[in-house]
């Protein structure tokens, strides 16, 4: 991949700029890699994250939880939910004391399509992180946590 400048045929202001811009075109970038891996299995990157809280979770979990744990926060997680339901990969079900409240669990299917997943998983759709050392990995992840205080 050549560098930002170039990518996006632009001049920034100043290297904050460069860097924020940098950090968003790159972070599209990631998931777009990630996107046409999945693909494949009929599900969507946000979709597989649910998958994947819920298999960790190993017993029911509330849906505002779910959306608390999301790398990607989704303001129709309820949807997705849904599509995961009709396709049987997670179940469901209301409070009995509060209506209001979601619990969701996966599925037998939803572990099996997981493990088809991981099984797949050869680690050539993220083999672009091997371009740095993992020195360099903590340095960027101190970065962006810094970022967010």
């Amino acid at each position: 991949m050549a560098r930002i400048d170039d990518e996006m045929k632009t001049r920034f202001q100043n290297d904050k700029h460069r860097m924020l811009s940098n950090i968003v075109f790159t972070g599209n970038w990631i998931k777009n890699q990630f996107s046409e891996f999945i693909k494949p299995f009929g599900i969507s990157p946000q979709q597989f994250n649910i998958l994947r809280i819920l298999r960790g979770a190993n017993d029911w979990l509330n849906m505002n939880e779910v959306r608390n744990r999301m790398v990607e926060k989704s303001p129709n997680a309820t949807r997705l939910c849904d599509k995961l339901v009709d396709k049987k990969l997670l179940e469901r079900f209301r409070g009995e004391e509060d209506r209001r409240a979601v619990y969701l669990r996966i599925t037998k299917q939803g572990l099996s399509l997981l493990k088809r997943i991981d099984d797949h998983d050869d680690g050539s759709h993220k083999s672009f992180a091997d371009n740095v050392t993992n020195e360099e990995a903590i340095i960027v992840s101190r970065i962006l946590d810094k970022l967010r205080e």
